[in-house]
């Protein structure tokens, strides 16, 4: 055995034995035969409705000084619903969700839940067209946002389907607030809980493709309710868990990984309003939270804190990480610093509702290279160019099947039928399972940028870019960066009146997410290097990097 490779296990490691929750095969989606928990909640306003009634006197909800337990949720939840239902949201509606990390999130998702309407959440970090076009492309009626956004907000001409707005945390001009909705509805009676199918779609989160056109993958309430026990069953979840959210909600992580798995297993959920280091000791010791899932810049960021060791941390017992591979430094500091933490990395994506692989911590600090074993209902393969699956160790797409793989794209056909077959969804990463099941992802989607967490598709860049005045052709590329992993990088042809660095970083931000901005810039007048058949040569551009 090669010394630079890790000792195998004795035998494959697998996460369901025989005093584990039972899983029976079962035909969802009209196509799919997947593999289920037997025992589950049929949707995600029951995930909220078991844990009431097991646990309804257990702390729910801390932000700031709010605090609820799970009967006080369940009660704001109730009302919020009676005011929405009163206003005319019903079955199937969907209603975009433009608010941070705060109550309010939780408790309009369970309250839209509870309606069998459709969730829409949207990061904070959006601009004006890209909010224009989730709103238009899932046809929402509504949107409640955070009412600092209001000036970043299309105009009405292009969102004609909208025909309501309502703020949290202030007022806006032209909008309510959700407080006076509520105010105005007290009296209403709680509406009776929807019947929803577990196929029904319950969120729909939009996620940035090839094209650089954002899709909207429909998440089902057994979607959400299968990844939520995985996390339960895998992190070995309980009543006595405290859940740090400090990722955004609104995104694939925190709405699982945090909200509704926290839920699931009755224990507490800490939100952040916004994640600094400092902010999530401090607050991390104060509440004693025992969970966190965090992309690995996170946790590097705690490190570099001089006074990390002056706070308790002695109850976080479980490190989730994703989006990218967490440095063996980075493990092994923390192994010295919090010895009764165990750090889990999970792979995973918006089409798959979160978690398809997990590692079992005790292998996180041998196999570093690996983002574990394929979750429990799980089918994960890897296939070559013609769909055929590969040996194990061979190198190709990975794919992925089970409950928890969304049924399709909102309102696109099209893009559902080149990216699902019988019930694989095609993750577009290169990588490999090995001889005892540990999945290892080799690469991304070629032209795909991982900073710190948060993924950038610079075709979508691009096309910005080429827009602007004066700029004749680009090719956005990633470069490395030792905190975030990757940075946007853009090498610019420019010509007649020719735009500065600063003017075209200005040009993006008011058009893209500020983490897509290309933070540094190569302007030049000659030609992009590109081969026979046209297409630029990015290999050559990223060789170019360390002199630009």
């Amino acid at each position: 055995m090669s010394p630079d490779r890790p000792a195998m296990p004795v035998s494959p490691p697998r996460w369901i034995d025989a005093q584990g929750p039972r899983l029976r095969l079962e035909a969802h989606f009209g196509d799919r035969v997947v593999s289920c928990f037997a025992e589950r909640p049929g949707s995600l306003y029951g995930l909220l409705a078991e844990t009431v009634r097991r646990n309804g006197g257990g702390e729910a909800l801390v932000c700031g000084d709010t605090r609820f337990t799970y009967a006080v949720l369940a009660e704001a939840v109730a009302r919020l619903a009676a005011a929405l239902a009163a206003e005319g949201v019903k079955a199937g509606d969907r209603v975009g969700l433009l608010i941070g990390n705060r109550t309010e999130f939780v408790t309009t998702l369970f309250a839209l839940a509870r309606l069998g309407a459709v969730a829409v959440p949207m990061g904070l970090r959006l601009q004006t067209p890209e909010i224009a076009h989730v709103l238009n492309d899932c046809g929402a009626s509504l949107l409640i946002h955070e009412a600092d956004l209001a000036d970043r907000l299309p105009a009405p001409a292009e969102v004609p389907g909208l025909s309501r707005r309502w703020t949290v945390g202030g007022e806006a001009a032209g909008a309510q607030t959700l407080d006076s909705i509520a105010a105005t509805h007290s009296d209403a009676p709680p509406p009776p809980v929807a019947e929803v199918g577990e196929e029904d779609t319950a969120v729909i989160l939009y996620t940035s493709g090839t094209t650089g056109r954002p899709k909207g993958a429909m998440l089902t309430h057994l979607g959400i309710v299968h990844s939520s026990l995985v996390y339960e069953y895998c992190m070995q979840l309980t009543q006595a868990d405290r859940s740090l959210a400090a990722v955004p909600l609104s995104h694939v992580t925190g709405l699982i990984a945090n909200i509704t798995c926290t839920v699931r297993a009755g224990g507490a959920l800490i939100i952040m309003p916004a994640f600094k280091a400092a902010d999530f000791l401090a607050l991390a010791a104060r509440e004693r939270m025992t969970q966190s899932v965090m992309v690995p810049a996170m946790y590097n960021l705690c490190l570099l804190q001089p006074d990390f060791d002056s706070y308790d941390l002695s109850a976080w017992r479980i490190g989730g990480y994703g989006g990218a591979p967490m440095p063996t430094p980075t493990i092994e500091r923390l192994a010295a610093r919090c010895p009764s933490l165990q750090l889990i990395n999970a792979y995973g994506s918006t089409e798959t509702t979160s978690p398809s692989t997990i590692m079992p911590p005790r292998f996180t600090p041998t196999h570093g290279h690996s983002v574990g074993i394929a979750a429990p209902g799980v089918d994960l393969i890897v296939v070559d160019e013609a769909g055929r699956e590969l040996p194990r160790g061979e190198t190709g797409e990975i794919w992925i099947r089970g409950p928890h793989v969304v049924k399709g794209y909102w309102n696109n056909p099209s893009a559902t039928a080149a990216g699902f077959t019988a019930g694989f969804w095609h993750s577009g990463d290169i990588g490999s399972v090995d001889a005892d099941g540990f999945v290892q992802v080799l690469d991304r989607m070629k032209d795909m940028i991982n900073r710190g967490g948060y993924k950038v598709f610079t075709a979508e860049v691009e096309t910005v870019l080429v827009a602007c005045p004066g700029i004749v052709e680009c090719a956005v590329v990633a470069v490395p960066c030792p905190v975030l992993g990757e940075r946007v990088h853009a090498f610019v042809v420019t010509e007649g009146d020719k735009p500065t660095a600063e003017a075209i970083r200005a040009w993006c931000a008011a058009r893209l997410s500020d983490y897509k901005v290309p933070e540094t810039l190569t302007l030049q007048a000659e030609p992009l290097p590109r081969n026979a058949n046209g297409k630029v040569m990015k290999r050559v551009l990223r060789e170019q990097l360390p002199a630009a």
